[in-house]
């Protein structure tokens, strides 16, 4: 007698499989998840309507049709599907194929990161001023109406490529809405506060201006020196390194489970806050 022969031994085993199944089916759809298999996929389920609809109402020609495509479907598909095939094997030999993936919030969040962080760090070595803020709870639809609406997709070129000097949107800041650009060469308003250092410029005292009226992150990188500062709820730190720099901003809009933590003594907001 088996040990999966014991009623619930085989029950749980049943459902383990079933688990399983589901599983591997789930993240082969997360593997062809924009892919061009993803229409190929819907053909296959028009086909396979159009057979169920043949054998209903006894469409002989068209039922020998669609059983021909299903006779030869499964080399089709190897043929068809080789390249997310080929990944996901390729995922499976790497142990990737069963590890979480991230949501496409995280990655559009992680892409949001990236590109910011590989813009500012262009545009540091080159002294490109900038100013980004990145819109959180509140909302910045006021300001992104006085600048030019760009909605599109963020990425680290555009992002340089908007303050490049001597171009029609470098003058202004540029307003993160939802992971997207929504707008450049925006106005936002300027702190007032008496506390500011005197040798910050227009570039700081916007980022303190719209971090004291919004919980957005303002991102500052400074024409003349090169550094780089962020501001959040009214407070700016200064002079951050790239590493720092890029911590700082993944802990503020990445969720927790994606941030790596550290115990570095470099992490401290307030450790770099300007009085």
């Amino acid at each position: 007698m088996s040990i999966v022969d014991l009623p619930i031994l085989k029950y749980l085993a049943n459902t383990v499989d079933i688990l399983l199944v589901w599983y591997v089916i789930y993240k082969l759809i997360t593997i062809i998840r924009g892919t061009k298999a993803v229409q190929l996929l819907k053909g296959i389920f028009v086909i396979l309507i159009v057979k169920l609809a043949s054998d209903l109402f006894d469409l002989q020609t068209l039922g020998w049709i669609t059983k021909q495509i299903l006779n030869w479907g499964f080399l089709a598909i190897i043929i068809i599907f080789q390249p997310e095939l080929r990944r996901a094997l390729e995922q499976l030999g790497r142990g990737k194929f069963f590890s979480r993936s991230g949501t496409p919030e995280e990655e559009s969040q992680e892409r949001v990161v990236d590109s910011i962080v590989k813009a500012v760090d262009y545009m540091a070595k080159r002294r490109i001023g900038a100013l980004i803020s990145i819109e959180r709870e509140t909302g910045m639809g006021d300001y992104i109406e006085t600048g030019i609406q760009l909605n599109s997709l963020i990425s680290s070129e555009l992002l340089i490529n908007i303050f490049i000097p001597n171009t029609p949107l470098h003058d202004g800041a540029v307003i993160i809405q939802k992971n997207y650009v929504a707008a450049a060469a925006c106005y936002l308003p300027l702190s007032e506060s008496p506390f500011i250092s005197k040798e910050l410029g227009t570039r700081h005292r916007a980022a303190m201006g719209i971090g004291e009226v919004t919980d957005s992150i303002t991102v500052v990188v400074s024409e003349e020196t090169g550094s780089v500062s962020l501001t959040k709820n009214g407070e700016l730190f200064r002079d951050l390194k790239l590493d720092v720099f890029k911590e700082m901003l993944a802990n503020e809009l990445l969720s927790q489970s994606k941030v790596k933590q550290t115990s570095s003594p470099l992490w401290n907001w307030r450790g770099k806050k300007n009085g």
